[in-house]
């Protein structure tokens, strides 16, 4: 039975700027409400969205290890320049799983993260 979930940033302005700056995704009636440990190797790791009857991800958000020091790079493919990841912080992303069925994160050395799958 799939699960409802909604994902959202907030973002709050202190000093010279105040204000917060709420950006909702859309809610997802076919989320997987998952939570995922996946432990990443030395180099480039695949990671697959996923994918069962009923359920529709639409978006994740990535969670290194508090105590972080290896680079992440989050990559379409293998061969993708990608981008670098903060070490710690977290990264939410949307996800078309028709056209984007797996991701890559390139790791520094050996590491955990944890993915919310929404």
């Amino acid at each position: 039975m799939a699960t409802t979930s909604s994902r959202a940033i907030t973002i709050v302005y202190s000093g010279d700027t105040v204000g917060t700056e709420p950006i909702n995704a859309a809610s997802n009636t076919a989320s997987p409400g998952a939570v995922q440990i996946i432990a990443l190797s030395s180099g480039a790791n695949t990671i697959t969205v996923p994918t069962a009857v009923g359920y529709a991800v639409t978006g994740c958000t990535i969670v290194p290890q508090a105590a972080n020091v290896n680079a992440l790079t989050l990559k379409g493919i293998s061969g993708d320049t990608g981008i670098f990841l903060h070490l710690t912080d977290p990264t939410s992303i949307g996800i078309d799983p028709v056209h984007s069925p797996t991701f890559v994160i390139n790791a520094a050395a050996t590491t955990n993260i944890k993915v919310y799958w929404t």
